[in-house]
């Protein structure tokens, strides 16, 4: 019960961010004794220019700031064609609020990105495509919620009326066979240039992990899957970094998914067992990339640059202490006290 009370209240401050504020002047400016207070100024044009290209909690969070930025995003359709959900509010994102945020496009959205959006359904996809039937982009990594036969039925409302769905990213949506992948590549009508643009541009594994989605990306692959050469998976298939497989023969290719070859998460580049080291945050490190990293003062093991920000400050003048060494260093203390 408690449980679903909090998921409430989130789903509650979500829909509340998004309707009319009432701002109360600040007592300070209703005294009469306050002179000389500076007055309050407007922001500055830049800021409504960016409104377009933030993703969407950066977005309502911009609407509570002043009147004049409220008024921007709840009244100007620019800032709601391109839609970016990503983290924190992508666990809570609902079918609902989803049509809710969707609908100030108008039916004009063109690109929707949802990255781990576990809560969306097939149900809910489909209502928000039927009302904004022209996306171009469609990016959907990781919504575990969806089913490879939602995806299509969602392709297939975007490719009625001689529209063209560009782009489609999948990877992390369970069970997808290579006929559902054949059946998205017959919808999505790519043209002979576009495909020859594509296979000159590599799929990097350091990369394609950093999301949020770029959306004005040019060299984005129309599907981000494809069979694996090695386990004939629909994956993703990453390209290596290293210069000395860049010229190896197919046969000899380090080409494939993660699971079949292990690719370094600073340079991307694939590891051989006996260069592999581990990082405090589980990610594979190559050697060349493991001695670059800082390391812990404890147990002498690196973040990745992705997860750096984990790390505590130490009382020394460098160095870090990871946070499973600090949790250890608490449980012995705690241990200490109470005996």
């Amino acid at each position: 019960m408690e449980t679903a009370n909090v998921e409430y209240n989130e789903q509650e401050a979500m829909e509340t961010s998004m309707k009319m504020m009432s701002i109360r002047p600040s007592s300070s400016f209703s005294s009469v004794d306050s002179i000389n207070e500076e007055e309050p100024r407007p922001p500055h044009e830049a800021l409504f220019l960016a409104l377009a290209y933030l993703p969407l909690f950066e977005l309502l969070a911009m609407s509570v700031v002043c009147l004049s930025l409220r008024d921007a995003v709840n009244k100007d359709i620019l800032p709601w064609l391109n839609i970016i959900v990503d983290r924190p509010l992508n666990r809570r994102l609902s079918d609902e609020i989803l049509m809710k945020i969707t609908s100030k496009a108008n039916g004009r959205l063109t690109t929707l990105a949802l990255i781990n959006c576990v809560r969306i359904t097939n149900a809910g996809l489909q209502r928000v495509i039927e009302k904004n039937p022209f996306i171009k982009k469609l990016y959907i990594p990781g919504c575990t919620g969806l089913s490879p036969q939602g995806v299509i039925e969602a392709v297939e409302k975007l490719s009625e009326n001689d529209h063209t769905l560009e782009i489609l990213h999948i990877s992390g949506v369970y069970n997808i066979t290579k006929e559902h992948l054949r059946t998205l590549h017959s919808h999505l009508k790519l043209n002979s240039s576009r495909q020859n643009e594509q296979k000159r541009q590599p799929i990097l594994y350091h990369k394609a992990r950093h999301y949020p989605v770029l959306v004005n990306r040019e060299n984005d692959h129309s599907i981000d899957v494809e069979i694996c050469p090695s386990c004939s998976e629909v994956r993703m298939v990453f390209d290596c970094s290293k210069q000395l497989c860049k010229g190896k023969p197919p046969a000899r290719c380090c080409r494939g998914c993660y699971h079949c070859i292990p690719r370094c998460a600073e340079c991307g580049g694939c590891i051989q067992p006996e260069e592999m080291e581990d990082a405090v945050c589980n990610d594979m490190l190559c050697s060349d990339c493991w001695l670059q990293l800082p390391k812990c003062n404890l147990c002498n093991k690196p973040y990745c640059r992705q997860h750096a920000n984990l790390g505590s400050n130490s009382s020394c003048s460098s160095g870090f202490i990871c946070d499973i060494c600090q949790y250890q260093n608490q449980k012995c203390y705690s241990e200490e006290f109470l005996n």
